[in-house]
């Protein structure tokens, strides 16, 4: 019997998502609860020969990669997973498969939260629920500028919308060329100018050495004092420090954010008593259809990991398969 273990299932639909009895011999299990010492992490899944890593909720780094002697397979959800040591799976054997993923619905989240912040929709909800009426003045969309941060896939599908609220777009990254920019309706611009020039600057790019701590302290103070940050990335690709001073400070309208340095957010965090920030809990990748690829893709990755048939699209460390821990 092999065994499987579905971590951080936060909405309990784990088991409900898959055909998980149609695996012959295998006892699956799901934890609807987040560890995020080591020691628990490695206490937990001594036992387990498979193991889901649902995005990166649960960062597996070599140290706890070698204290997983049984493990044989990460069912990454995703096509890439930042928390995952890809060359430590390989050295020790172990086979890394992902699924594919959907960047529309981190795009929709993205408006999501713009609308919640121009409109100040949550405070207005609270205040009609306590019998209050009008409270705010919203901002339109249409005539401002919208500056953004990565032109790939989630950021170009950004841009359509914003095209379509009439929105003057800028864009910005370190590959981007005034093609790409033009194909998707922005003007190419440098970093300070955009951030000197957008009324909502939105960051589209993947977390990298490259990009960790992009936004820094002179960065954000380059922000029109009531412009807008939008963070739907990686948290880390904002210096927090530096985000939570100009906060504090009002130095720029707020930040819509659902990415943070650690989560899930830690009770008491600054984040979460500040009425100039909107917060969602990192539901961009969070949608029934989502859900449902990642865990019958998984389901569909463990067979052909158990049958032996390789599946190039699906491997993440391809070079470990001859090489890959026997059953």
């Amino acid at each position: 019997m092999i065994k499987v273990a579905l971590l951080d299932d936060y909405q309990n639909v784990a088991l409900q998502k898959a055909d998980w009895a149609s695996l012959a011999d295998a006892q699956v299990d799901a934890f609807s609860d987040h560890l995020a010492e080591e020691d628990a992490v490695a206490a937990r899944l001594a036992d387990y020969d498979v193991v889901m890593a649902l995005r990166e909720r649960t960062p597996f780094p070599a140290s706890l990669l070698e204290r997983l002697p049984r493990l044989k397979l990460l069912a990454s959800a995703g096509k890439r997973n930042a928390a995952i040591d890809l060359e430590a799976c390989t050295r020790l054997g172990i086979v890394v498969m992902g699924t594919e993923g959907s960047a529309r619905s981190t795009m929709e989240l993205t408006w999501g939260l713009i609308l919640c912040a121009l409109r100040h929709i949550p405070e207005e909800q609270q205040a009609t629920r306590a019998g209050r009426w009008q409270l705010t003045l919203g901002r339109s969309l249409q005539g401002l500028t919208l500056g953004l941060i990565g032109l790939g896939s989630i950021g170009a599908q950004t841009a359509e919308v914003g095209r379509a609220f009439r929105m003057n777009l800028i864009a910005w990254s370190q590959n981007l060329t005034a093609e790409r920019a033009a194909e998707c309706g922005a003007a190419k611009v440098p970093l300070d100018e955009l951030l000197r020039q957008a009324d909502l600057v939105t960051i589209h790019t993947r977390l990298s050495d490259r990009t960790r701590g992009l936004l820094g302290a002179r960065e954000l103070g380059l922000m029109k004092p009531d412009a807008w940050l939008v963070n739907t990335s990686r948290g880390p690709i904002v210096e927090e420090a530096a985000l939570l001073d100009v906060l504090r400070r009002r130095a720029i309208g707020g930040a819509a954010l659902d990415t943070f340095d650690v989560e899930p957010l830690p009770a008491g965090h600054p984040f979460l008593a500040m009425d100039n920030v909107v917060l969602t809990p990192h539901l961009g990748y969070v949608t029934e259809g989502g859900y449902d690829g990642y865990y019958q893709q998984t389901l569909e990755n463990i067979r052909t990991w158990r049958d032996g048939s390789r599946q190039e699209r699906r491997l993440m460390n391809p070079e470990v398969w001859e090489k890959r821990r026997a059953l």
